[in-house]
């Protein structure tokens, strides 16, 4: 469980170009909810011009509410998002939004598989139906502390089930995340005591994706963050230091999911 929010711009397509034009901060949430939250992030923003933000997401279902959606603002549940998620900005908005540890949204949700939300966007009030109203006393406030407050708030308000599955799925997860040395399902499953069908199981009821996706995923933004940060980054050296076979391996999956090559990417 992470003592403070993450300070990395992983999964942020061009962090600098949209970090030049909107105030991004993250936020703690509550003691009590931290168990299940990577963090609250709020964006603010006015806009001379339109600005197409893009993000590689992680395996993590958020909670977001928007101010620029119609009077009152308002709040979607936005499950794992299997390919490069974009979204234009423009004018004045505000976004609060929680990002779930992956893993930590069955409980606020028990009756359904995570899975049953990847690659959806649905109206808060399908998944949380005593929540219609939820987005404007989020969105309101001008103090960003309030705001926070009110996320705690509404959180606590859906009363989280404990639940050893859902605390074992995060863990593991958290373990792929820190460990470059998952490299493969099978070895994975096994060094916990898993089939792979059970190891299988546990994520698409948990986590909303597979355990392959995930061990993808975030080779793929600890790449993004490289070239974001890096002026002249040795492919071939990262690819073997993230496990690929090959550099050619590497630039397919960046490719595929980034939209551009590696190396396109970092003479931006």
């Amino acid at each position: 469980m992470p003592d403070a929010p993450r300070r990395d711009t992983r999964g942020i397509v061009d962090a600098d170009g949209l970090f030049s034009r909107v105030r991004f901060r993250r936020h703690a949430p509550a003691e009590a909810l931290r168990p299940y939250l990577e963090h609250y992030w709020l964006i603010d923003w006015d806009l001379p011009e339109p600005y197409a933000s893009h993000v590689v997401p992680h395996p993590s279902v958020n909670v977001v509410f928007r101010s620029d959606a119609g009077p009152g603002g308002s709040g979607e549940v936005a499950g794992v998002a299997p390919e490069l998620f974009g979204t234009k900005l423009e004018g004045r908005g505000r976004v609060c939004g929680v990002q779930f540890r992956p893993g930590g949204f069955r409980p606020f949700a028990p009756e359904h598989p995570v899975a049953e939300w990847t690659g959806r966007r649905l109206p808060l009030h399908e998944v949380f139906p005593r929540a219609a109203d939820a987005a404007e006393p989020i969105l309101a406030p001008d103090d960003e502390h309030a705001r926070v407050a009110a996320l705690d708030a509404f959180l606590l308000g859906l009363s989280p089930v404990p639940d050893p599955r859902a605390d074992l799925a995060m863990g593991l997860v958290d373990r792929i995340r820190e460990d470059r040395s998952i490299r493969r399902v099978a070895a994975f499953a096994d060094a916990q005591g898993l089939s792979v069908r059970a190891l299988q199981r546990l994520f698409t009821a948990y986590v909303g994706v597979g355990p392959k996706w995930v061990i993808l995923r975030y080779r793929i933004h600890e790449a993004l963050e490289r070239a974001e940060s890096a002026s002249d980054v040795d492919w071939a050296d990262l690819a073997a230091e993230l496990g690929y076979a090959d550099q050619a391996h590497l630039v397919r999956d960046f490719t595929a999911t980034v939209g551009v090559p590696p190396t396109a990417y970092g003479a931006r």
